[in-house]
């Protein structure tokens, strides 16, 4: 039976999954190195209880509950006991093996361990354990108390039970699980990246305003968001480091990262966390 659900990394992907599955009646462990992250975490997952109180879908006694079932933790020693582990630290091979190296040690054996990686293969993480097979890929999308689908990710090893445990976990917090091998970039970011990259070129070579190509998309193809906002909205920064593992990974130029892309991060103009991107914030 999966009770305790450890959480590693206080971001906004983490704070976001840490409070679906306290909503879920898990306890849950939220463990990052920075103090701060932590403490603005708990604001962040606070404000977002408010939100769904205020809405009429909590009681303030279900958000007091949820609230009581999360704590927070700056080692990963706290994790010791956990049933189930999602990582969600920054977009970097090294370091994602790194933990999972050192989780491998501090769980139990049967403990099951999942990445909330966007484009890192599940294979590279589970290599660096003793347990391949309990070892998989759980890709949230942004905000997650809000988004339902769940990228769920078969490594080399991962066996069919550790799917099935993962999948029904999913559906337990009322998300829709889709299978996807493991493949650079998944599902998702294998169509969504080269998207993204194909609108900054558009912009640097004058196609369209940001204005302009966002309007298109918006409102020729229905997304809800165009493309240029919605990087804006994931960060450059990370949109470049998926397109990087695209373009290594797979060896195709047409994974290419634009080279505006490039310059903009340079800049540290990262869309939304920095203030701004192909917009103003």
């Amino acid at each position: 039976m999966i009770k305790t659900i450890g959480v590693i990394g206080a971001g906004t992907m983490g704070n976001g999954i840490a409070q679906v599955f306290a909503q879920s009646g898990f306890r849950v462990r939220l463990v990052d190195v920075a103090q701060p992250m932590l403490d603005r975490a708990r604001a962040t997952i606070d404000k977002s209880l408010a939100k769904f109180v205020e809405k009429g879908r909590l009681t303030a006694a279900d958000r007091d509950a949820v609230l009581g079932r999360l704590t927070t933790a700056t080692s990963l020693d706290d994790l010791a006991d956990a049933d189930y582990v999602v990582e969600a630290i920054v977009e970097d091979a090294d370091a994602k093996r790194a933990i999972f190296g050192s989780l491998d040690v501090i769980t139990r054996p049967d403990a099951i361990l999942a990445s909330n990686t966007s484009s890192i293969s599940i294979t590279l993480l589970g290599a660096a354990t003793r347990r391949p097979e309990k070892v998989l890929g759980m890709h949230f999308m942004n905000p997650v108390p809000l988004m339902t689908l769940v990228e769920m990710i078969r490594g080399q090893a991962t066996s069919a039970e550790t799917m099935q445990i993962a999948s029904d976990l999913a559906k337990t917090l009322g998300k829709t699980p889709v299978e996807a091998a493991d493949y650079p970039g998944f599902i998702a970011n294998r169509i969504l990246m080269p998207m993204i990259n194909e609108a900054i070129y558009a912009v640097m070579e004058g196609v369209g305003t940001p204005e302009a190509i966002d309007t298109v998309m918006k409102l020729g193809m229905n997304h809800p968001m165009g493309p240029l906002t919605l990087a804006d909205f994931i960060g450059l920064d990370v949109c470049l480091a998926i397109l990087n593992v695209l373009h290594e990974g797979l060896g195709d130029p047409k994974y290419r990262p634009c080279p505006l892309l490039r310059r903009m991060v340079a800049a540290g103009q990262l869309g939304r966390k920095s203030g701004r991107g192909f917009y103003a914030y």
